[in-house]
């Protein structure tokens, strides 16, 4: 069932239940009103023809013991008077003996060839005056005043419904349009949705519909970056080691010896190309893992330990006491492609230092790395993070410090760089970190 059909339904069920509860209401206690107001009518009539019989002169009351009175008959009541001694001393109807009988004072119901009659029994100085109505008409007096009453409940019903149908028509007429809008939209297209006229109940979920849509547009923009990287990238190696292969066959003894060293060594750096490649997409499309964090001293001993040239790197004493809010894979795969800069690009005979210490004014931990090395001008400090850039006859993918910024961005870390001249280049991978208290 639609969204529109199921408000119709529930809404208009409701408001009819409603309006039926009230017009029951009303007309229970109109019926209610009605019928004391006629008792009461009845009342009033036997109290005033009392009134009026104790004001008739005594030769009156003679006369009337001897014959009755004929009183003129009204539309619909009938009314017969008693004397003390229960003659009939004056009457409208002559042939409602048994209805018109003298009973019990008050309210009662008589019936009488069929027909019903509501009688009022009244005494007064003596005298016992009995009132009469037919039920019948009553019935008639008061369907027509419920049929009166009815007829602007059942319009204003009617009138409820439709204005109700195009509220709902018009309320929901915004998603209707939504729906056109995205079934005639090309299925390639990832540009936001237009939220401009749409009520503010619809926003939220076109918000979150548009969050998704640059979400997915980041995930094929990463996907194409990837591809293209990867095709300019192993382009050179592949054509490289084809033609150490092409070498190969071609010669013999050491030179064919030698092609196979170097298209073995091109297969070596086509796989690191690679692997930095595949690891650089996985850390621009996962998201943080919150809570995972990992220990300063046993990410610095994995990173040092994974470039396998431990010998050439200066360690501290003592590492800070914290936990880096990064997962440990990451965190040490971080570390170790700025160990593996600084050894590629300082000095073989020089070391290396890794440094750790806590900003604890803003609970970070900045791991500093530096080499011996020549350095680099402002202009190559700015390209260091750049995918695939390399400083003039450096070796390497050029994606090591890129992967690096990336994870650091990812985690709400940051890198600085810092080139002194003559003192070569330290480079610092500064994330967020949980320091304990001291106390």
């Amino acid at each position: 069932m639609s969204l529109r059909a199921r408000l119709l339904l529930t809404l208009g069920l409701t408001l009819a239940l409603l309006w039926a509860s009230a017009a029951a209401w009303l007309m229970r206690d109109l019926e209610d009103k009605l019928v004391e107001t006629l008792d009461q009518r009845l009342a009033q009539s036997a109290r005033m023809v009392a009134g009026l019989m104790l004001q008739l002169p005594p030769e009156v009351w003679q006369d009337a013991d001897r014959r009755s009175l004929s009183i003129p008959s009204i539309e619909g009541l009938a009314c017969q008077v008693h004397s003390p001694r229960g003659n009939v001393m004056a009457r409208t109807h002559r042939d409602m003996q048994d209805v018109l009988a003298p009973g019990k004072p008050g309210h009662a119901y008589r019936r009488e060839d069929g027909i019903t009659w509501r009688v009022f029994t009244y005494e007064r100085g003596g005298l016992t005056i009995t009132t009469a109505d037919r039920l019948d008409e009553r019935d008639t007096l008061m369907n027509g005043v419920l049929r009166v009453a009815v007829v602007p409940f059942i319009v204003a019903l009617l009138g409820s419904l439709v204005a109700l149908w195009l509220s709902v028509w018009r309320g929901l007429a915004p998603l209707s349009r939504l729906r056109e809008s995205l079934a005639h939209r090309d299925p390639e297209a990832l540009s936001p949705v237009e939220v401009r006229g749409l009520p503010a109940e619809i926003r939220p979920l076109i918000d979150t519909l548009n969050g998704l849509l640059a979400r997915v547009e980041q995930a094929f923009t990463r996907e194409q970056r990837f591809t293209s990287d990867a095709a300019h990238e192993l382009r050179t190696p592949l054509t490289a080691i084809k033609t150490h292969v092409q070498v190969a066959k071609r010669v013999k003894g050491q030179a064919a010896l030698d092609a196979l060293h170097y298209a073995e060594q091109g297969i070596v750096r086509l796989n690191n190309t690679l692997d930095q490649l595949l690891l650089l997409a996985r850390v621009e499309g996962r998201h943080p893992d919150v809570g995972d964090t990992s220990d300063v001293a046993t990410i610095a001993a994995c990173a040092v330990e994974d470039t396998g040239h431990s010998e050439r790197i200066e360690l501290p004493f003592q590492w800070p006491d914290a936990r880096l809010l990064v997962p440990h894979a990451l965190a040490v795969t971080t570390l170790r492609n700025v160990l593996d800069n600084a050894l590629r690009h300082g000095p073989p005979d020089t070391p290396v230092w890794l440094e750790a210490r806590l900003l604890a004014s803003s609970n970070e931990l900045a791991f500093c790395v530096r080499d011996a090395g020549k350095g680099l001008s402002p202009h190559g400090l700015e390209q260091l993070t750049r995918r695939f850039w390399r400083a003039s006859n450096a070796e390497g993918s050029g994606l090591g410090l890129a992967i690096v910024a990336a994870i650091a961005e990812r985690f709400g870390g940051r890198l600085a760089f810092h080139s002194p001249a003559g003192e070569g280049l330290a480079v610092e991978f500064i994330v967020p970190a949980v320091i304990p208290d001291e106390g």
